[in-house]
């Protein structure tokens, strides 16, 4: 089972970019790949169970259901329904950490799937620069880095 695993530095309190990257409907908000999102059957986008349905920006279209969200713990698991990717059982966690050292947070992106062997290396490379790393890259923007 492949595993992906992106982490960075943003120079803003947790607080501040857990507020940013939250709500499991706002990735137009603040990803650069994501031309537009709904939650369906207009469930709250904090609802457990809910499902997302967003197009990129290239028009593909992905579906992901919320596993679990915590603003305590300041994180967001989910899984995928409906990719063009060539993978199952997808379920990522992006999270946000405080770093006591100055007012930063650490933030990681994680995910697990399966896939064919021959798929697996671009299927990591891609997710980890295209879609975990490009995300963190425009939050750093995004708090002035």
């Amino acid at each position: 089972m492949p595993n992906v695993f992106v982490s960075s530095v943003i120079d803003a309190p947790a607080d501040r970019v857990w507020g940013r990257v939250r709500d499991f409907n706002g990735l137009p908000n603040w990803h650069p790949a994501i031309r537009e999102s709904r939650i369906e059957n207009s469930e709250d986008a904090a609802k457990v169970g809910c499902v997302r349905d967003f197009r990129l920006q290239n028009g593909d279209r992905i579906r992901e259901r919320l596993l679990g969200l915590s603003d305590y713990d300041m994180f967001c698991t989910y899984s995928i329904l409906e990719s063009p990717m060539p993978l199952e059982n997808y379920v990522a966690t992006l999270r946000v950490t405080p770093v006591t050292d100055g007012e930063r947070s650490f933030v990681e992106w994680t995910a697990q799937f399966d896939c064919a062997v021959e798929e697996e290396e671009a299927l990591v490379e891609g997710i980890g620069l295209n879609v975990f790393q490009a995300g963190f890259d425009a939050l750093k923007r995004h708090f002035g880095a």
